[in-house]
């Protein structure tokens, strides 16, 4: 079973999308479950993880209900105000909610030292004792402090989104393997292969000039902590939708049977509890 463990969903409004700049004026319009469910056919993906993409318990309901009316989205990751005084009561109020898998924040827009901040990891923790995923969306130039983050919760499961952002364009492996191969000691942390494209040169990318960086998630974290995701529709600014699919396809053809069903659906079914 395929499963896109990575991908948004958003009606555009552009106060709210204010990072989509007009180098990705592609991605100026609706993304509905409709436009996603015909990437789904076409590609072979089987179900999918929504993962937020404004920080507002409104993003968290909305993505709750397309799923509701869509049974391919079999989980969401949505936003909840981790910092806050009433987080316990923010959480009640989504306890019935299955497909609510997890929850992140758009740290990689925060500022230095936001994952050290003592109200934040605070929130952390009620994650962690109500069973709830945290996704880690970072730069690569944040994986130190993602590191002692992640030290802080030891019983967390944690997924490394983008596997941090490497330098695909600029072609730099350093200092981001080095601190992905740390980071990917701690067993509780998984990594997507995802958001690759839109990291490397929009135009001109190969496969590969992807190669040694799906090389370095391999070999930190091995297939069995790695899952696959699209970020559709962010990834339409350098690769369709199932030309991503068929990149990944293409990178993890020499592996055995079980492993490439491991990246390419079970392990994120497996980590998100998927239903």
């Amino acid at each position: 079973m395929r499963i896109d463990a990575h991908h948004h969903l958003w009606r555009y409004r552009e106060a709210e999308f204010g990072w989509i700049d007009a180098s990705m004026a592609r991605l100026r319009h609706d993304f509905l479950p409709a436009d996603l469910a015909q990437e789904l056919e076409y590609a072979g993906v089987h179900g999918t993880v929504a993962v937020q993409a404004r920080e507002t318990v409104e993003e968290t309901n909305w993505l709750l209900e397309c799923a509701r009316s869509s049974p391919a989205i079999r989980g969401v990751v949505g936003w909840a105000p981790l910092a806050a005084d009433d987080l316990a009561a923010v959480l009640d109020c989504w306890s019935e909610e299955r497909r609510l898998v997890g929850f992140r924040e758009i740290a990689q827009g925060k500022p230095a030292g936001f994952l050290d901040e003592e109200r934040f990891n605070r929130g952390v923790q009620q994650l962690t004792q109500r069973s709830l995923t945290y996704d880690l969306l970072i730069y690569e130039n944040q994986l130190e402090e993602a590191i002692r983050f992640v030290d802080a919760h030891p019983r967390q499961r944690f997924v490394l989104d983008h596997a941090a952002k490497p330098r695909i364009a600029a072609g730099e492996l350093e200092p981001w393997q080095t601190n992905l191969r740390e980071l990917a000691r701690r067993e509780n942390v998984m990594c997507k292969v995802s958001g690759m494209v839109t990291e490397a040169d929009w135009e001109h990318w190969t496969p590969e000039a992807l190669r040694p960086y799906l090389d370095a998630c391999v070999e930190a974290f091995g297939t069995g902590r790695l899952m696959a995701g699209s970020d559709w529709p962010v990834c339409l600014v350098a690769a369709g939708y199932s030309r991503w699919w068929e990149v990944l396809g293409q990178y993890f053809a020499g592996f055995g049977s079980e492993e490439v069903q491991r990246v390419l659906g079970g392990n994120a079914v497996e980590f998100y509890s998927l239903i």
